[in-house]
């Protein structure tokens, strides 16, 4: 006989509002409905009634642990739209930043994983090995999260000279720290048993689905906006796309560990050139936005984030549109939670890293009587 089973929208493995509704028979899930629309908070029409400088802070509170991405992606849509050129400083500055945020976004699920298995260990060494990665973002942004760097046309402030040292000996450190976790997770029995050939999102079912980010990475689709539309200088900076074959919570995981790796190398050089490059502006100023439009497209921790931005000459967006990758992710629950254990469906669910916040920034509200779908 199938019954229902509700996690949400309010649940202690939740940190944000998500209604999924498990049809079970007996311990096996069956079925699964997933309902979104739990967290509107109008952002995009907040957006409509802010300066074009005022929305990058707008824009990092989507979510707490993208406040970089989805700035970057929204600064290169309005950069798109007005035809700026930032100068090369202010965008090695923006790729420190936004793969400092990589490594705190990985090693936050890390810990999370660690602690929704039950193997506290991890969640505490990973809590532990985070917290120097926070303190120098704070040294260099002012803040831990929400960093207030990015703005059309470069970023706010420099990186400190006497900064970088501190930089390299947390990265150091911090590449040490992890490979002693991956190596943990990776030839632990316990962490095999809770995560091998379970939700298996295979590579058919990626891309029928659109999957973004690790969650795709981890079944063999081989994608990456860093690499496939680069933006700034990343077309020049070295670094590795990983991806597995099996598509299951056990390669998710390990995706994200060997990615930390990546976002490191990309750091360290990137702080050469700067100290190569020497002092020199790290902002165009940017008087005017013509009229037109523009997308942005960068590589989240949680994959690909897109801003579109229509503007009509005056000092706020027209239009602004958000397609965060969650919205993507979450709905390959609907066949990777298929066929698994009630036990294990919550694993599942967080497995993609879930930003339930990043899926609903649009209020419905926003839709005015005389606009249609095809309008937005």
């Amino acid at each position: 006989m199938v019954k229902k089973i509700p996690i949400g929208p309010f649940h202690p493995i939740l940190e944000e509002p998500e209604f999924f509704e498990l049809h079970v028979d007996g311990e096996r899930v069956v079925d699964i409905d997933i309902t979104i629309g739990w967290s509107h908070r109008g952002i995009e029409l907040l957006s409509e009634h802010k300066t074009w400088d005022q929305v990058p802070f707008l824009v990092e509170r989507v979510c707490g642990i993208c406040s970089c991405s989805h700035p970057y992606a929204y600064v290169k849509a309005v950069e798109d739209c007005a035809g700026i050129e930032v100068p090369i400083r202010a965008q090695y500055i923006r790729a420190i930043i936004a793969e400092l945020e990589r490594l705190h976004s990985h090693l936050l699920w890390t810990g999370l994983a660690g602690h929704f298995l039950g193997y506290n260990t991890v969640f505490m060494w990973t809590w532990k090995y985070r917290e120097p990665l926070l303190d120098i973002l704070e040294a260099v942004t002012g803040n831990r999260n929400h960093y207030a760097m990015l703005r059309p046309g470069g970023v706010r402030r420099d990186v400190p000279a006497e900064e970088i040292p501190n930089i390299l000996t947390m990265l150091n450190e911090l590449e040490k720290k992890n490979a002693l976790l991956t190596n943990a997770i990776v030839d632990d029995p316990v962490i095999h048993a809770r995560t091998k050939n379970v939700g298996i999102l295979p590579l058919d079912k990626c891309r029928e689905y659109g999957a973004l980010g690790p969650t795709a990475r981890a079944g063999g689709y081989d994608i990456d906006a860093r690499r496939d539309h680069p933006i700034d200088v990343y077309g020049e900076l070295d670094f590795d796309v990983i991806v597995c074959e099996n598509g299951d919570v056990f390669d998710k995981a390990v995706v994200r560990q060997r990615e930390n790796f990546e976002a490191i190398k990309i750091i360290r050089q990137s702080l050469e050139k700067l100290k190569a490059l020497g002092e020199g502006p790290i902002c165009t100023e940017v008087h005017e936005i013509p009229p037109g439009e523009g997308i942005g497209v960068y590589e989240a921790p949680r994959g690909e984030v897109l801003h579109y931005v229509r503007s009509n000459g005056g000092n706020m967006p027209m239009r602004h549109k958000i397609r965060a990758p969650s919205f993507n992710n979450i709905l390959t629950n609907e066949y990777s939670v298929v066929g698994n254990t009630v036990a294990d469906a919550g694993l599942i669910t967080a497995a993609v890293d879930p930003c339930y916040s990043c899926t609903e920034p649009v209020s419905y509200t926003h839709l005015r009587a005389h606009e249609t779908v095809l309008d937005l």
